[in-house]
C-alpha cells in the first residue's frame, strides 16, 4: 500500500489507490460485481490466503465500498455487498476488463460477457453493441460466463 500522507503531491489517483490499488482488492471487487458475496466463495475462487482476504474485506467495509450483512444466524455468517460507493467503481472494473479482453485476450474468448439488462445486447466497455446506450451503473448490466470461462470462474461461485 502507498503511504497515507501526500505532502508532496495533491493527487486524486494516489488517494484512490489507497482504497483500491492492490491486486487482491481489485479481484475482490470484480467478484462482488459478479455476485460473489460470501467469504468462503471469495476465498475458494480467488485462492487468496484467509488473512489477506479478511484484511482487504475489512478495509473495503471501513471505506464504505462494501457493507457486511448477516445472511445466516446459526452460526452467524456474513456476506459482503456493494454500497453505492462501491457501485461507483463499476466503470473502473469494466474498463480493466475491456482492456484485458483487448490487450491480454484469452485464446478461447472472453471469460465474462456483460449484457445490457434492458435489451440483452453485449457491452463493449459499457456501451451496448445492440442499442448503443452507454451504461452508467452496474445495475443496468448482468454478467454471464463467456467462451473463455473456466470451471473456477467467479460466476460459478456466485451461483
Amino acid at each position: 500500500m502507498l503511504g497515507s500522507t501526500y505532502t508532496d503531491q495533491t493527487c486524486s489517483v494516489a488517494r484512490s489507490l489507497e482504497v483500491v490499488g492492490e491486486r487482491w482488492t481489485l479481484l475482490i471487487l470484480r467478484n462482488a460485481f459478479l455476485g460473489v458475496r460470501r467469504f468462503e466463495d471469495m476465498q475458494r475462487n480467488l485462492g487468496v490466503a484467509r488473512n489477506v482476504l479478511t484484511t482487504r474485506l475489512e478495509r473495503l467495509v471501513e471505506e464504505g465500498v462494501l457493507e457486511r450483512r448477516v445472511y445466516q444466524d446459526r452460526p452467524v455468517r456474513h456476506e459482503y455487498v456493494l454500497t453505492d460507493k462501491g457501485h461507483d467503481l463499476w466503470p473502473v472494473i469494466s474498463a480493466l476488463m475491456a482492456w484485458g479482453d483487448r490487450h491480454a485476450p484469452n485464446p478461447d474468448g472472453p471469460p465474462t460477457i456483460v449484457r445490457h439488462r434492458d435489451c440483452g445486447g453485449i457491452l463493449d466497455d459499457r456501451v451496448c453493441q445492440k442499442c448503443g446506450v452507454l451504461l452508467t451503473s452496474s445495475r443496468q448490466a448482468r454478467a454471464e460466463p463467456g467462451p473463455g470461462a473456466s470451471p473456477g470462474h467467479p460466476l460459478y461461485a456466485a451461483g
